[in-house]
């Protein structure tokens, strides 16, 4: 069982503890420390725990949600407990969490144990100091972290978080968003499994409760319809000439794009639309709709509360989400969309923010601001489109319930753990080609009876014969993308999902035999994240596969000389021969391609050391390697190594950081070109040049005079 302390101010709200009490579903130990009091929606709440709930309110003091802080006194009693897991929902830059992350520096027990963070930031933002150093230093502590869309997950690994940042939806509850109450009948979203309208018809929408300008409904209650309730059969009307009711709910501000949906519906005589919530727009809607003559066709029935929302979606044809990015602010995941979905209500939203993942393939996204583009797509949404896109929108609710999200959960947190699987140990074989096709048989032939995938950079017809030959599979990503990219293409598209991978150069050669050692040393110790063997070239000659990580100070060590009293520490194993743990690759992620070639095996030990795992060379084990065999031009390789050295330590230490090193680079090698003679002298002068010049500038020369070169 694991274990799991989780801290999240927004858990005041007893609709999102559905993450806590999936969860302890699932056989998880949850402990909650919530907020006691919060603002949700501008309205205040106070935690009411269920019956059962593990769930501690503790104070806050503040109300912004990075710039508030907890009591830390309950905090320090509860870190006492030991956890396997301690989950903070919160952002990476709050105050919180940098104060939750002190507390568990500051505790005996607690110090060691794993964080996981979330974050929902999707713009790119760089904070005033101490947020950045505070944002910076909680990235560097985590072991894990939560995203609720693409965007900010791609962020905060950008900004310095050295594994995969997941993509985890916001929940629903399943129970409560449903297309019919809970006496089962019909209503005008449908239900799951019930029977379809007619071809071509879609159900009448409930008759609009008011009118722009009529007797408000009470507050914080949605009106009732004029004629029929929620769950009374509605008639079906003809798509042609029926009146389409569309819904808007969420803040009554510009940016929410509540002026561009009014104008929509100005456009087209069908559309009717149901306002629900607050904010500066609410006393304008009157004067606002009346400006553009659809005072009779608009309705505002004001705040709802959050017992009421599911009524109000059930009163809908469409649901609008029609949002404006403005330069700080967009919609970072749009939860009222999947809520309409899972309650058979389809939805038209912008392509703002987080939207088009959550909406599209189940909904109708069309551009921000676009009004025609948005009156047209309500028609369609709540006309002929309306089945399938319910059909598409239950499929995409489902993905969202709060059991789903808990699994997704449950998942991280046994990679950050690094629970023991019981699952027997695979491994498949990847190789990223580029021409040369008699090496890569070679290469190939001892292998082939693995699950081999090869990735072809070069697009060639003879690569592709020969793995058809050999009877290995063939990916063509259509492009010369780096080597990164090019293993990346495989771990997109696994053969055996949650194997170990063993990445193999198509100049190496590695017999079977000699793998099957490097697999079980790997799995020997489970702190490793990567293996690889000892290698030789064809005269012989004993090849060094074990390097310390590169650092700035190690490059100064170098240029003065005394690159041998460096002393021992964490390194890697080089990439062209190297078998990668599956749990390693599931929290690190696949490789950085940034790195077009070079590195990127470095980069990702890198980032595995700073989560916790290690790498091995295994003796053992032993392999052949001609070593840049897919390449004749020197010049190129050695532009696309520097090059690749300069990103690693831009990365990783940052610009003054690389700058150091370059200096350090540049004298080092200024006087090895005075002190060696011939072809040594030759090649530290060159080496002298490049980084004069900026290695990545002269890496982009080779690159614009033809498509990058072969690994």
């Amino acid at each position: 069982m694991v274990r799991v302390l989780r801290v999240s101010h927004s858990a005041v709200v007893d609709e999102w503890r559905g993450r806590e009490r999936a969860l302890t579903e699932l056989g998880v130990d949850v402990t909650l420390l919530s907020a006691r009091g919060w603002h949700a929606g501008g309205t205040p709440v106070t935690l009411q725990p269920r019956p059962g709930e593990r769930v501690v309110g503790v104070r806050t003091f503040g109300r912004h949600p990075a710039l508030f802080v907890y009591d830390p006194r309950p905090i320090m009693r509860t870190l006492r407990t030991s956890f396997d897991v301690i989950d903070l929902h919160e952002e990476p830059f709050a105050l919180a969490t940098a104060e939750l992350l002190l507390l568990r520096a500051l505790s005996r027990r607690s110090r060691r144990t794993p964080v996981v963070l979330y974050t929902a930031q999707n713009l790119r933002k760089r904070y005033p100091v101490p947020f950045r150093w505070l944002e910076r230093w909680a990235l560097g502590e985590a072991s894990g972290i939560s995203a609720c869309n693409a965007d900010a997950a791609r962020i905060v690994e950008d900004k310095g978080f050295a594994g995969r940042a997941r993509v985890i939806p916001l929940g629903v509850d399943a129970q409560r968003f449903t297309p019919s109450d809970v006496s089962g009948a019909e209503n005008p979203a449908g239900r799951v499994g019930a029977p379809a309208p007619p071809a071509g018809r879609v159900a009448a929408p409930a008759p609009a409760a008011g009118r722009v300008g009529a007797p408000a409904p009470p507050a914080g209650r949605v009106a009732a319809p004029a004629a029929g309730r929620v769950g009374a059969p509605a008639p079906y009307r003809d798509p042609e000439t029926a009146e389409i009711t569309v819904g808007f709910l969420g803040r009554l501000v510009p940016e929410k794009g509540v002026l561009v949906l009014l104008d929509a519906v100005a456009r087209e005589p069908k559309l009717r639309v149901r306002i629900a919530g607050s904010g500066p727009l609410a006393t304008e809607l009157d004067r606002l709709a009346a400006a553009r003559g659809i005072g009779d066709r608009v309705e505002f029935v004001g705040a709802i509360e959050p017992d009421d929302v599911v009524e109000f979606y059930r009163t809908l044809d469409v649901l609008a989400v029609p949002s404006l990015p403005t330069p700080s602010w967009t919609e970072q995941f749009g939860r009222v969309a999947v809520e309409a979905m899972a309650c058979g209500v389809p939805v038209v939203s912008s392509d703002a923010g987080a939207l088009p993942d959550v909406v599209g393939g189940a909904g109708l996204v069309v551009p921000a601001g676009d009004v025609d583009a948005l009156s047209a797509a309500l028609l369609e949404a709540g006309g002929v489109a309306a089945g399938e896109l319910r059909v598409s929108g239950f499929a995409r609710a489902a993905e969202c319930t709060w059991n789903a999200v808990a699994r997704d959960y449950l998942d991280l947190y046994r990679s950050v753990v690094r629970e023991a699987s019981d699952r027997p140990a695979e491994l498949e074989v990847v190789v990223v080609a580029y021409g040369a096709p008699a090496m890569l048989r070679r290469a190939l032939e001892p292998v082939a009876h693995l699950p081999v995938t090869v990735v072809d950079n070069s697009s060639l017809p003879e690569i592709a014969a020969l793995c058809d030959e050999l009877g290995v599979r063939y990916l063509d990503p259509g492009r010369n993308g780096g080597f990164a990219a090019g293993v990346n293409v495989a771990l997109g598209d696994r053969q055996r999902p949650g194997a170990d991978v063993l990445l193999l150069n198509p100049d190496a050669v590695i017999s079977a035999d000699d793998i099957a050692v490097l697999h079980r040393a790997l799995r020997a110790d489970t702190a490793l994240a990567s293996v690889g063997p000892a290698q030789v070239d064809e005269d012989g000659h004993v090849a060094r596969v074990e390097w310390p990580f590169p650092s700035p100070g190690a490059t100064w060590l170098e240029a003065v000389g005394l690159g041998r009293v460096r002393r021992p520490g964490p390194g890697f194993v080089i990439g062209s021969v190297l078998l990668l743990r599956a749990e390693a690759l599931d929290q690190v992620g696949g490789l950085d391609e940034r790195f077009f070639l070079y590195a990127e095996e470095t980069d990702w030990a890198y980032r595995a050391h700073l989560l916790g795992w290690r790498h091995a060379a295994v003796p053992e084990a032993r392999a052949l390697h001609v070593g840049g065999g897919t390449s004749g031009d020197a010049s190129r390789r050695d532009a696309h190594f520097f090059a690749s050295q300069e990103r690693y330590l831009r990365k990783h230490f940052g610009a003054v950081g690389w700058q150091s090193a370059r200096l350090g680079q540049w004298l080092g090698s200024m006087a090895r070109s005075v002190v060696l003679s011939g072809e040594r002298g030759r090649a530290a002068r060159k080496r002298a040049a490049i980084y004069r010049l900026g290695p990545v500038r002269v890496e982009g020369r080779f690159r614009a005079a033809a498509d990058g070169g072969p690994r």
